[in-house]
Order: C-alpha cells, then structure tokens, then sequence
C-alpha cells in the first residue's frame, strides 16, 4: 500500500487528505488498530525519528510524548527511582522494563502538555509499556514493533479506538524533501546530520569537565531539539527532558519557557506536594492539572473552600515564594541545549537558575564572548556545537 486515506488534515475543513509515497513504493508504516489523522502521523513520524535517532546515539531504549508536533518530553530507558515512580504514579510493585521506564520518565517530563500525546518507542512495545499507555490519555503509538500482549491491550483502548502504528526500522527517506506552502513547492534535503559525542568535544569554557552522564544528557537535549519545533531550547537531567520550550520568536522566552516546565518537574518532589492526598476515584488529568495549580501562583483555585473538598482528602497547606525559591534553588547538574546560539549571557543566567551545569549550543554570535563570560561566572560547561538544529 503506497497511501492511506486520512479523516481530514490540520483542520476539518482541510479536505481530501492522505499520505502516500511519491515514488510508487509502499509506505514503510502499517496501522494495527484506529485511524490516524493527518496531525496524528506527523507526530509519529517525527517521534520516530527522534527515538531512533537517540537509540543510536545513546545505546540505551528511547521513547518521546509528542504533542502538535513537537516533544513535550523524551528519555532513555535508565531505572526509575523510587520518587520517581511516586511522581509519575507507578506503583512500586509493578515489574517494569527498560522501554517502559522510558515512556514513563518520557511522559513525566510534563504530563500537563502530555495530556493526549503521541508516543514513540525506539523498541518493540512490551506488555509493561502498554500497560502503562492505556491507562494514560493518549492518542496513539509509533513502534517498531509490538508483543502479541502489547498489541491486545493497545487494541482494547479507546473502545478499540487507539491509533496503533508499526513503522519498519530499516526504512531510510529520500535524500530530498518537499512540502507545499501556499501552492509553492519547497525543496530542501532531509536533515541526516548526525549528533554524537564527537559534536560536543568543543569545550570553550573554563571548566572543561564534562561527565559521561552530562554527555547523554547533551545528546538527548541536542536530538529534541533536532525534532521540536523552532526556536527551541531544552532542560535535560539523569536522561530525560525535563522542559522544552517550543516554537517561540525569542530565544530568552525559549529558555524561560522550558526554565520554567523544569521547575515545576523538579517541584513534584517537594514534600508538600508527595503529601498531596486526593479523594478517591480522581482521574488522572483532574490529579496532574491539580497539582501543577497548586504548585503555582494560582493556587488559591483549588484550595478555595468547597474546591478543595472535591479534589484532596485534607485541605494542603499552599506552598510559599519561599518556599518554591528556596526547593528549586537545590536543583543541580542540569544540562541545558538550545537550537541556534544564545545571543546574550541573559540566556545563561536563566539557565542557572534552573540548576544548569551544563550547556551546549552552536555558537557564533556576535557575543560568543559574553556567553562564555557568564558561563565561566558560575563555573558552568559550556560546549560549541557548531551546527544549528532549526526544525519547521
């Protein structure tokens, strides 16, 4: 099968919509269960790539949460920590398996903006992962493959509903590219530019120790970007995305943006907010968008009286300035990466902020030297990659 008929595309009004092969040759993907929408298989192609591509350069099992195109999260199969599996509501005796861990700190990475997201995972969907996944609100899945389980469970999401993609991993695209705007053809060739420890070898600061994990962590960061729509800046810590901030026209709102989705993923392990207790029968999204109000400025929205009766077994206690300032200030060895160079040291100081030690970027501004000034201020690594990663 060379196409496939698809609902509509951006919007319903954007008819007739397919995806197909310009060549004749058979799509390499094939759907297992739903129908898939046209902002659907864009998510999936572009989460593929990224998990591919972060498989390769790490050798570790990779999955990504995309939403509109853009990864609200990615990481690599590392253990999850006891906190973490209480943050992202594993129950500690549940068995689970490198690619399943990967989803799961994928999806931790900002479950607000995963609300309804796309999945990617670099290796065969297992029963763990699945199990997972259906419990979750999600649209649909890209793997390589699926275990006989896996598939029944995916199959049964939804009413049977759930978009269920296989994609052959050996596929490789045309070296050229098109896309129409407008009724005008562009044409560009496909961005195959590889990211590997050899990019971040170019230490221009002062400190110039750059650990083995700081390194994955460059990786992952530089490998979001490549696939996170543009101007894009990204927190990485211990193998996963901890903020991305996408597609703004500012490069300090790119990194306030993801600074600040940092934040609140740090801020999940405060005390006050692990001894959050709910009522009984909250359902996921009511839980995780509690939580974000009530870590933020506007916590007085569920805390507000015959509100909070609805949502917490006992009335929390709100969370301070002091208290936030004084919890994220603990937050260390952070790697930030940004898809184009950082025009001013402003960028860094915002970075810090967040816990930032480490720092990889292209560099080339007119105030490389700046940049450079204020990462050394604070005794922070900071790589010149030479390559932009711009991704529209």
């Amino acid at each position: 099968m060379n196409e496939l008929a698809l609902k509509y595309g951006c919007n319903p009004n954007q008819k007739p919509s397919r995806i197909f092969m310009r060549d004749g040759s058979d799509l390499p993907v094939e759907v297992l269960c739903g129908k898939p929408g046209y902002i659907n298989f864009l998510d999936a192609l572009n989460s593929w790539q990224l998990v591919k591509e972060l498989k390769e350069a790490t050798g570790l099992p990779s999955a990504a949460s995309f939403k509109h195109v853009s990864p609200a999260g990615a990481a690599v199969g590392t253990e999850l920590s006891d906190i973490e599996k209480k943050i992202y509501f594993v129950s500690p005796k549940i068995e689970l398996t490198p690619i399943a861990c990967a989803y799961i700190k994928a999806r931790g990475a900002d479950r607000l903006s995963s609300f309804g997201d796309w999945a990617a995972l670099s290796d065969v969907c297992d029963a763990a992962t699945a199990r997972y996944i259906k419990a979750e609100v999600s649209d649909g899945i890209i793997a390589p493959g699926y275990t006989d389980e896996a598939l029944e469970i995916l199959s049964s999401k939804k009413g049977g509903k759930y978009n269920v993609v296989k994609i052959d991993p050996d596929y490789e695209c045309a070296p050229q590219e098109y896309k129409d705007v407008f009724g005008i053809t562009f044409e560009q060739g496909h961005n195959n530019f590889k990211i590997d420890r050899e990019l971040i070898s170019n230490i221009v600061s002062a400190n110039k120790d750059l650990p083995e994990s700081a390194k994955i962590d460059m990786m992952i960061s530089l490998i979001t970007l490549k696939y996170t729509q543009s101007n894009s800046v990204c927190y990485v810590k211990d193998g996963q995305a901890i903020g991305v901030g996408a597609g703004q026209q500012s490069r300090i709102h790119c990194t306030r943006l993801a600074g600040s989705k940092a934040d609140n993923w740090w801020m999940r392990r405060n005390p006050k907010v692990l001894a959050l207790e709910f009522v009984d029968g909250i359902k996921r999204p009511e839980r995780d968008n509690a939580i974000d109000v009530y870590m933020s400025d506007e916590y007085e929205d569920v805390l507000a009286e015959g509100t909070w009766q609805t949502i917490f077994k006992v009335k929390p206690e709100p969370l301070t300035r002091e208290e936030k300032k004084a919890w994220i200030a603990q937050m260390s060895g952070v790697t930030v990466g940004s898809d184009a160079f950082f025009p001013f040291g402003d960028n860094i100081e915002r970075a810090r902020k967040s816990g930032a030690q480490y720092v990889a970027e292209p560099g080339g501004s007119v105030r490389d030297d700046d940049v450079i000034a204020t990462a050394d201020k604070y005794g922070m690594v900071l790589a010149f990659t030479g390559m932009r990663l711009f991704h529209h």
